[in-house]
């Protein structure tokens, strides 16, 4: 029987150590390696989620939880194919072009691969034409885009309207965040939706894929 309850009060703990002994005996006991990451390593992270949007777990221990379940997703991955690997979807994330901050975006991205989704993270100082080709090349349902400078968030709309001259519009969802984005500000440059924390962005891309 696999113990996926402590490998999921593992994840909880941050244990990485613990995390990789766990997987590595469920590998040893030919344990369905899908069933590894579904039953035993996400659930921790989606706990780990719903204290961290709470206020009863902070940056450090997610990150450090989010390290613990890497770690076990890169045992299991050699065992899956990539057809197999569960996905709940693709999410194209990256710091809009003129700002170079990336703390929220690095939380952002842990939150969403906890949650089952493949991340492809562009990085900082990202160009709207480079979003656009991320689309294209990984057939991304969402874009993230995060600001902390109020004078690069225009460049948010900027690749809103370059995904419509790209006639991609209609097929990928945008979502935004970062200290000075607004509710407000989302719906004036036409977004899909804004997230004030990384535990909202994972729940707001799972409702727009829905």
């Amino acid at each position: 029987m696999a113990d996926f309850v402590n490998l999921n009060e593992a994840i909880i703990q941050g244990s990485l150590q613990k995390v990789k002994e766990l997987t590595q005996g469920m590998i040893d006991n030919k344990v369905d390696p899908v069933s590894i990451i579904n039953e035993g390593l996400i659930p921790g992270m989606g706990v780990v989620g719903t204290r961290f949007k709470a206020g009863s777990m902070y940056v450090p221990e997610v990150m450090m939880s989010a390290r613990a379940m890497s770690a076990g997703i890169e045992l299991v991955k050699p065992l899956i194919a990539d057809s197999d690997m569960p996905t709940a979807g693709t999410v194209v994330v990256g710091t809009i072009q003129g700002d170079l901050h990336d703390i929220g975006k690095n939380l952002v991205n842990m939150m969403l691969e906890s949650s089952g989704f493949k991340v492809i993270d562009l990085g900082v100082d990202i160009k709207p034409e480079a979003f656009v080709k991320a689309v294209k090349e990984h057939k991304a349902q969402i874009i993230g885009m995060s600001a902390l400078l109020t004078t690069t968030m225009l460049n948010m709309k900027a690749t809103i309207e370059a995904l419509k001259v790209e006639g991609l519009r209609e097929q990928v969802k945008v979502i935004v965040g970062g200290a000075p984005v607004s509710k407000e500000f989302a719906e004036q440059i036409g977004a899909d939706g804004y997230a004030p924390d990384a535990g909202t962005a994972a729940d707001l891309c799972k409702r727009l894929l829905a």
